[in-house]
């Protein structure tokens, strides 16, 4: 198995293969934005159909949502987004960079205690490699080289005093005082309802689908038989307007979320239960779809690291090339968002609980995932890299559920016309269950190879003895065994297999 790909190659190899395109390519890219080619629309469809029937279809209590990405500007007041919602940036005076702060990293520089300066760097996936470079030019400009420094202190910016912030220079001019003090940033997009643009016609694009769900509780009580426990599932985009988008599709200005409230009985001793219980289900889910369970581990927020409004916050964490990070999120809200919106907009949005006899706004809680960040972490999880007759093989290692392409089909030749039709016949039948696709361009190894690297579980091969005996050969992707099979002992070998 082979380790981890860097990002550069897996980038590489996203374009390559038509998982993942920059956006506006030919124009040279906007950057925080990707479009999916062939192979990863597929991808991302396949995954959300498989979140949505997990989550909603194969449980009783649970049902969807699709709400508007435009939602009334009074809505992200009452949640707090438009005061709110913003993270720390610092600006380079010298080069007009801009940062988001937490992922700006400084620390002194001492000998023996006595501080020489200095350094600061970007959070990346070669922080390491340049927070060396960075002290031993400073060591250099001192005529220090062979001194021994103390154990550095890397610490986000936002942690620096008044008296530390005037020593730090700019990661970009590696000068200090070359950077402004932080200050919030707003990250969500504005736009303009209506024909005619003014204050009253401010609208936003939504940063989280969460709200949706919010304000649309009561309407889904009156119209569904629903009772609490039960939750309101979404799969939407989202929008913002990050300072400093990277890492790929893992953190971008326009994303997806598949999201989840699910609504207990607002009592202190209910929600701790039922918070284990989702983060169990949600993480046994990542395995389910082909995530490394190795690569995954739970992240605990301290109450000081928790949102004004959350009772408890855990993660689920995955290392990713660039370090590990937030894959998921499942968070104990209470019902802080309900009673916004309701006091906001003077309707009612409790709940009569028939068996307590009371009325009540519902604690929620939220597991929230990303697609992209989800699709990022399969994309690292199936690649491979293995040998086949002492020739260098890759290969992505998908679940068939995942799978952008379920099966191949191959005529041996294509110059045999009685091969290619009998390859047709089956192709088409094939299709009209599953996605498959038909090739019949090259060498039939280099046709598998091809397949392999889009992660395509199954190849069949139309031969002469299909013509004879009306067998086929089935190769299968992770172990390359093959073996001959009829049309309906494949048919009924896919069934068991997809369905």
């Amino acid at each position: 198995m082979k380790n981890q790909l860097c990002m550069k190659e897996l980038v590489a190899f996203c374009k390559r293969k038509g998982f993942i395109f920059l956006s506006s390519d030919i124009y040279g890219g906007l950057n925080g934005f990707f479009d999916y080619g062939p192979l990863g629309v597929e991808l991302k469809r396949n995954i959300k159909a498989v979140w949505w029937k997990n989550m909603v279809h194969d449980r009783e209590d649970m049902v969807g949502l699709d709400s508007s990405i435009i939602l009334h500007p009074n809505v992200w007041k009452a949640s707090g987004h438009v005061d709110g919602f913003s993270d720390p940036m610092v600006d380079c005076k010298v080069s007009k960079m801009r940062y988001r702060a937490d992922q700006v990293f400084y620390s002194p520089v001492a000998i023996s205690g006595e501080v020489i300066g200095y350094i600061c760097v970007v959070d990346s996936e070669d922080k390491d490699a340049e927070v060396e470079k960075k002290v031993k030019a400073l060591l250099k400009a001192q005529q220090k080289t062979n001194a021994i420094i103390d154990p550095l202190q890397l610490k986000p910016i936002t942690k620096a005093s008044v008296e530390e912030y005037a020593l730090i220079p700019s990661p970009a001019t590696d000068k200090p005082g070359d950077l402004t003090p932080p200050r919030n940033f707003n990250l969500m997009f504005q736009t303009q309802v209506g024909a005619v643009a003014s204050e009253s016609s401010v609208a936003y694009l939504r940063p989280e689908t969460a709200q949706g769900i919010f304000i649309h509780f009561k309407n889904v009580l009156d119209s569904t038989r629903v009772k609490v426990p039960f939750g309101i599932a979404q799969i939407g985009k989202a929008f913002r307007n990050e300072i400093t988008p990277r890492n790929f599709i893992f953190r971008s200005r326009e994303f997806e979320q598949m999201e989840i409230e699910y609504f207990i009985p607002a009592d202190e001793n209910a929600w701790p239960e039922m918070h284990e219980k989702w983060i169990r289900t949600r993480f046994n889910w990542h395995c389910s779809i082909g995530i490394k369970k190795e690569w995954l581990s739970l992240d605990v927020h301290e109450n000081k690291d928790l949102a004004h409004y959350a009772k408890a916050c855990t993660d689920i964490m995955f290392k990713y090339p660039f370090g590990v990070q937030e894959l998921e999120g499942i968070a104990v809200r209470g019902n802080f968002d309900l009673t916004q919106h309701q006091h906001a907009s003077g309707k009612s949005l409790e709940y009569f609980d028939e068996e307590r006899k009371t009325k009540y706004l519902p604690y929620v809680i939220e597991p929230s995932v990303g697609v992209d960040r989800t699709l990022l972490a399969l994309l690292i999880s199936a690649y491979d890299e293995d040998g086949i007759n002492g020739e260098k093989r890759t290969v992505m290692r998908f679940k068939p559920s995942i799978a952008p392409i379920k099966m191949a089909v191959f005529p041996l030749v294509k110059n045999k016309p009685e091969i290619v039709e009998k390859a047709r016949q089956l192709f088409k039948r094939l299709k009209s269950h599953w996605y498959a696709v038909y090739d019949e361009a090259g060498a039939i190894g280099r046709r598998y190879r091809r397949m392999d690297e889009m992660g395509t579980p199954w190849c069949i091969t139309v031969d002469f003895d299909s013509l004879d005996n009306h067998t086929y050969t089935l190769r299968d992707r992770d172990t390359t065994e093959q073996k001959r099979m009829t049309e309906e002992e494949l048919i009924a070998f896919f069934e068991l297999q997809l369905n």
